[in-house]
């Protein structure tokens, strides 16, 4: 049997760590949030309010890359990872294709945003939600979920959805 991983991707709020962990649950699979890789520079800079940029993002990719590279030689995991571009995510699934399904968490502004408002905890500021918004490159090779409906709905969707 071929290991395999499954992206969930989406700008920040979208909910890759809350629906991560309910599918992990689900499926008996590891869980890895994609926001654990990157190196501090990152994220004193979202907190600080300043949108990454490609340069920024270089190092974190490569680690998430080289991780689940070595991952899949044990084990089928889920990885949440916002993946905006599409350059990311080829970059991401180039040394995996056809281990790899990619899940587009995909939800409106105002609902993101009403989300990242309430959210504690978290060192991405609200104020950066635009940002990720304006580089979102819609995938057009993932399972799209709909945010509005609620976490066991998507649940059992992607289950369906999802073969390993």
């Amino acid at each position: 049997m071929v290991n395999r991983v499954i992206f969930l991707m989406g700008v920040s709020g979208s909910g890759k760590t809350t629906i991560g962990k309910g599918l992990a649950d689900l499926l008996g699979l590891s869980f890895y949030d994609g926001d654990a890789f990157h190196p501090p520079e990152n994220i004193d800079k979202m907190k600080s309010g300043h949108p990454l940029n490609d340069d920024d993002r270089r190092e974190w990719l490569s680690r998430i890359r080289e991780f689940v590279n070595i991952q899949l030689e044990q084990e089928s995991l889920i990885i949440a990872c916002s993946a905006l571009k599409e350059s990311y995510r080829q970059y991401l699934s180039d040394p995996i294709k056809g281990q790899c399904t990619w899940v587009y968490l995909q939800g409106d502004y105002k609902l993101i945003l009403d989300r990242l408002q309430t959210r504690s905890a978290h060192f991405m500021p609200a104020s950066l939600l635009q940002s990720q918004f304006e580089i979102l490159e819609t995938p057009t090779n993932a399972i799209r979920i709909d945010i509005r409906k609620p976490v066991p709905e998507i649940l059992d969707s992607l289950k369906l959805q999802i073969t390993l």
